[in-house]
């Protein structure tokens, strides 16, 4: 019998490949998406990088009737639909708590009430790694250090790595899912509420349910013009007009970018495996790299000789350095990365080739300043 899947903002992002991916596996594939012009444009057009086969229900996920009429005969749900962005969310709070808080509570309820008649087979949550807020690390005498918030004092004068009490410096670590969340931004507490409340929901109600800590996630059809999109789709709009990536601090924090293609695998897992229902897993590429070190890369992909631009300066709610221990994920859901930086470069700038994009970095950079929300 054929798996019928309903995708919430499932006409973005890695919502776009997820959908690409299960229709190869043979599954329907519905999406749900309001076509937030911020991402989709003013027009609020159908993308064109959707696959024709998916059907779109174009409405909003608070919306009970929408979501409702999303859910009938659908076998399994991946729940994508949020805003996204740090700093957006620390001065749009309201929208933010709404679309993302709300929005999970009213699909929640529609499904209990399609359950009683027709179970779940799974529940697939998008979560984030910025509930984590700073990543794992290990202090001078051995110890762990699981709960650390930077001194704004010393942001002030540009120390920006992480200190102990007696001001020595901390080793990052890679982060497990056991480190206690500690949310910095509105963003981070609007996706932590989105997980704990599918999880919570799910288990109380019998429908199995997974949450992906998503790290950062780049590849083909990241919206260019977004200015709070992911950080490589940022980079790309600087370079492709011809100017140099901004960088906030000194470029020397850690992440780790996943290609969307490989998240869109993790999803397909997560909708199979048993061993991780009830879990929150985090989804990452296993190979942590610099700010400035992927700005190069991906100058020297392009064939730029644009030197990134390093600010000096730090938004609030942002964090050091952050990147996953993935031996759970392994364990549980099987999942393997397959695509190294480089390659994933390639294949987005592949897809950059004669894209036009709106540097709109200079509006968003000024929105923060103008909110005394960079340091």
């Amino acid at each position: 019998m054929t798996r019928t899947v309903l995708i919430t903002g499932g006409a973005g992002f890695i919502a776009s490949h997820c959908a690409a991916l299960l229709l190869q596996h043979g599954c329907n594939v519905r999406a749900l998406d309001n076509l937030d012009p911020q991402i989709h444009g003013p027009e609020r057009n159908p993308p064109a990088y959707l696959d024709r086969r998916v059907e779109l229900i174009v409405g909003d996920v608070r919306s009970p009737r929408t979501v409702r009429r999303a859910l009938a005969g659908v076998d399994a749900v991946i729940h994508l639909a949020a805003r996204v962005g740090v700093g957006q969310s620390m001065y749009e709070i309201a929208d933010y708590t709404d679309v993302n808080g709300r929005g999970t509570a009213v699909l929640l309820e529609a499904m209990i009430e399609r359950a009683q008649r027709q179970p779940f087979q799974r529940l697939v949550v998008a979560s984030s790694m910025s509930v984590y807020g700073e990543g794992l690390y290990r202090a001078p005498d051995g110890s762990l250090v699981t709960a650390i918030e930077r001194d704004p004092k010393r942001l002030k004068r540009g120390l920006w790595e992480p200190v102990d009490g007696a001001g020595r410096p901390l080793e990052a670590l890679p982060t497990p899912e056991t480190k206690p969340p500690s949310m910095l931004s509105v963003y981070a507490l609007s996706k932590y509420d989105q997980e704990r409340l599918c999880l919570m929901v799910g288990s109380a109600y019998d429908i199995p349910t997974v949450a992906l800590r998503f790290f950062n996630v780049y590849g083909p059809h990241q919206a260019l013009s977004n200015p709070y999109s992911g950080v490589l789709a940022i980079f790309a709009a600087r370079l492709l007009n011809d100017r140099p990536p901004l960088i906030f601090e000194d470029g020397e924090q850690r992440r780790d970018f996943v290609y969307v293609g490989d998240v869109a695998e993790a999803c397909r897992l997560a909708l199979d495996s048993d061993a991780a229902i009830g879990k929150a897993l985090n989804i990452g590429s296993d190979n942590p790299v610099t700010i400035k070190r992927v700005a190069r890369l991906l100058a020297e992909t392009l064939g730029s000789a644009i030197e990134p631009e390093i600010t000096g300066e730090c938004r609030v709610g942002d964090v050091r350095h952050c990147f996953p221990d993935m031996a759970e994920t392994r364990a549980v859901l099987g999942y393997r990365p397959q695509t190294r930086l480089e390659d994933g470069l390639r294949r987005l700038v592949a897809w950059l080739d004669g894209r036009v994009a709106v540097d709109r970095v200079g509006e968003a950079r000024a929105a923060l300043a103008a909110r005394g929300l960079t340091v």
